[in-house]
């Protein structure tokens, strides 16, 4: 009896063992699902350009493994977001943006990938001058980072902003458009004009949908006949007619280059209805795949112009798109 209970003291000590061992490597599986830490920085210049202040935004993320970062980054200003950006292979973007008159805090926002975590820059003031009274506009876009699963779509929100249109004197019509989609890919603006009146402060909003494409597989192409090969009539049919117009033409030859002539007009007809026939091909092999749209993250460019008929104004903010 007491060999039993020495035997059942030692398996519970080893099970008790077991579960001390097993809890650091539970938590170490726990830990690393969660991804490597990051830290990201950002770095800000100024500068005056047609009297508007440009802002160029340098964002750097360096993960704890001194491995690159990848994916995406947001930058905010005091919290709303202004643009988005695809980090490069060493972890790197830069964004340029517009910035309205006043004083503004910018942060650069990881939002992470598969293998690390997100994290956020602390935040630098900028001070932006007064523009001048000329009639002008922003653009922006919320989010500014959408990841999509290839062959769904989804909705960003693009808003242009006027800016000192007191002095409009008519309507200011803004156009929409979008640049550096990935192949199979396509953006869309609800409208794609905008019209800014006079003394209108309020932003103006269109919706941009971005639709992706999935790989599909090309149809099962459907038995073929058995009662007759268009094939085998393409060559047949010409060469019999080519045999018939040599064996005329020994005996008179002045019908030889007609039936030459026939021939090429029968080859050309037989060959229209058989294999060499897009439609044929489309029948009997069914429609090409479609490919997908790559993979990875990009940096799209979302762009409003106007035109008053002398000069063209035009303003542009980036926008990060993850395609998984």
């Amino acid at each position: 009896m007491r060999g039993m209970i020495r035997r059942g003291l030692r398996l519970q000590m080893v099970a008790g063992l077991g579960i001390v061992f097993w809890m650091p490597a539970l938590a170490l599986a726990a830990q690393s699902s969660q991804g490597v830490a990051t830290q990201t920085t950002l770095a800000a210049q100024t500068r005056d350009q047609g009297g508007r202040t440009q802002a160029t935004v340098s964002v750097t993320v360096i993960s704890e493994d001194g491995l690159p970062a990848t994916g995406a980054v947001v930058i905010k200003d005091h919290g709303r977001q202004l643009a988005g950006a695809a980090l490069n292979a060493k972890g790197q973007a830069t964004v340029a943006l517009a910035l309205p008159a006043g004083d503004h805090l910018l942060r650069a926002v990881y939002i992470g990938d598969a293998t690390h975590q997100g994290s956020a820059s602390i935040q630098t003031g900028v001070y932006a001058q007064a523009s001048t009274g000329t009639p002008d506009f922003q653009i922006s876009v919320s989010p500014a980072s959408l990841s999509l699963i290839a062959g769904n779509s989804g909705t960003v929100i693009a808003s242009v902003t006027p800016e000192n249109a007191a002095s409009l004197t008519g309507p200011m019509f803004v156009t929409l458009s979008c640049s550096g989609l990935p192949d199979q890919s396509s953006c869309t603006f609800t409208p794609e004009n905008v019209e800014i009146q006079p003394n209108t402060a309020a932003a103006i909003n269109s919706s941009m949908v971005i639709s992706t494409q999935k790989a599909t597989v090309a149809l099962a192409a459907p038995p073929a006949q058995r009662d007759s090969n268009p094939v085998a009539w393409a060559f047949l049919l010409p060469g019999a007619l080519a045999l018939g117009g040599l064996a005329w033409g020994g005996r008179r030859r002045r019908w030889l280059s007609r039936l030459s002539l026939v021939a090429l007009v029968g080859l050309v007809s037989v060959l229209g209805t058989t294999a060499c026939n897009p439609r044929y091909n489309y029948i009997h092999h069914g429609p090409p795949a479609n490919p997908s749209t790559p993979l990875g993250t990009f940096t799209l460019n979302v762009t409003a112009q106007s035109s008053n008929g002398v000069t063209a104004t035009t303003h542009s903010t980036p926008f990060a798109l993850t395609v998984k």
